[in-house]
């Protein structure tokens, strides 16, 4: 019985302890964010950030252009052909 009240205590002592220390990387990229370079905030992180933004900002705007475009179809009036 007593090994069974041991075993919590392993286990949450395996996963407690780490094998090798992490390095603090915030104050790292802090100074990237925070340096005056001209960039807005959500391209400051690099190409990776550029392209995604440049592609949103393309899904967003194909996006308006086709509800606006299915709008124009729905109000106009059906013929009666």
């Amino acid at each position: 019985m007593r090994h069974l009240l041991s075993v919590p205590r392993l286990a949450s002592r395996a996963f407690n302890t780490t094998v090798r220390q992490m390095k603090n990387k915030v104050p790292d990229r802090q100074k990237v964010f925070l340096e005056d370079n001209g960039l807005p905030v959500h391209i400051k992180g690099g190409s990776t950030d550029a392209l995604l933004y440049r592609l949103t900002m393309t899904i967003t705007i194909a996006g308006t252009g086709f509800s606006c475009y299915w709008l124009l179809v729905a109000c106009m009036p059906k013929s009666k052909a």
